[in-house]
């Protein structure tokens, strides 16, 4: 604030703005040049192929790591939450905290699977959604109770194309490769968490953290491993993306195992209504393809018998021929 006095006697307040940095690594560039750097390894062919090929490797390496560490986190999280819960002054007000949490994350994710992705199948196929997803319960119990897209896979390809009749070309093409990039459930999820995690810290988000939140949610849920808990690692990085400490992901893991499946649910249900609504315009433009085929079939068999009728070689020769035989008698009998 700079105070100017005037000749008259009057004080103005003048605000001027004060750059000021954050701490902590610039997670929405990184993940950015990560994008531009894939498209550039791409377009150099196989120049590229060395780089890909250890990236591939590394990222091998880190889920394999991560599954050891997953291995003794059930007592880190009982450590965490309970150092967590002895700083809390109120405890109560914590439980109520983390029970609105998992009660928002819930609702969001009835909304989308029951009410979103639905109409966006009824809009591009003018078919019953519902009447799909009885034909995917299996699939969708198994998601629940393993919070695991990968399990869910055979299971999801066996009943999308035996109950809802989906060509095996393109279930076992889409569904595969939804598994590991179709999280829409996770980006939910991570908005939540997000946003739970700054209401905890007294913490305002502006717009600016808000667009920031849901760009590097879409992002990194591309990225997150089809496996329990698989998108509770990439929170930090939103976190880390809008400036939130990352001690409160205890809380998170807590309570993963409740919101995790619902998110896992609606991950399954979202790859298997894409598939359903591609098989519908694969069909579609089959039956379109067939349809012109066959007029073009009739129309050239009608102008082969038109020509044929109005031929002049095939009307008049006959008759010529017939007049001729029929004279040659009258004429051998006139000669007799």
């Amino acid at each position: 604030m700079l105070l100017r006095n005037t000749t008259s006697g009057n004080t103005t307040w003048e605000k001027i703005p004060v750059g000021t940095e954050i701490e902590g690594m610039n997670i929405l560039g990184l993940v950015l040049f990560a994008l531009v750097l894939g498209v550039a390894l791409k377009k150099l062919g196989q120049e590229g192929e060395d780089l890909i090929r250890f990236f591939n490797s590394f990222n091998e390496a880190t889920m394999v790591l991560v599954t050891w560490i997953m291995w003794y986190v059930p007592i880190g999280i009982m450590f965490l939450v309970g150092s967590k819960i002895v700083e809390m002054e109120d405890i109560v007000l914590l439980v109520t905290s983390l029970g609105k949490y998992i009660f928002a994350s819930i609702l969001g994710h009835v909304i989308h699977g029951g009410i979103i992705l639905p109409l966006i199948y009824f809009a591009a196929t003018r078919q019953n959604p519902y009447r799909f997803l009885l034909g995917i319960i299996t699939p969708l119990a198994t998601a629940f109770a393993t919070c695991s897209s990968s399990a869910t896979l055979p299971s999801m390809i066996k009943c999308v194309e035996e109950n809802n009749r989906v060509d095996k070309r393109i279930s076992r093409f889409i569904l595969p490769i939804g598994a590991t990039v179709n999280m829409d459930g996770a980006a939910i999820f991570q908005c939540m968490a997000t946003v739970f995690i700054a209401q905890l810290n007294n913490v305002d988000l502006n717009a600016g953290q808000i667009f920031t939140i849901l760009v590097t949610a879409t992002a990194s849920s591309v990225g997150a491993a089809g496996v329990p808990a698989g998108g509770v690692l990439t929170i930090a990085i939103i976190l880390e993306a809008i400036g939130l400490p990352t001690n409160d992901l205890s809380l998170i893991l807590a309570v993963d195992w409740i919101v995790d499946r619902t998110t896992t649910v609606v991950n399954v249900e979202g790859d298997a209504l894409g598939a359903g609504i591609l098989n519908y315009l694969n069909e579609k433009e089959k039956k379109d393809r067939e349809q012109e085929l066959k007029e073009v079939t009739v129309e050239a068999v009608a102008n082969s018998k038109s020509e044929a009728e109005t031929s002049p070689l095939v009307t008049h020769k006959n008759p010529v021929s017939n007049t001729t035989s029929t004279a040659e008698p009258e004429s051998k009998e006139s000669v007799l």
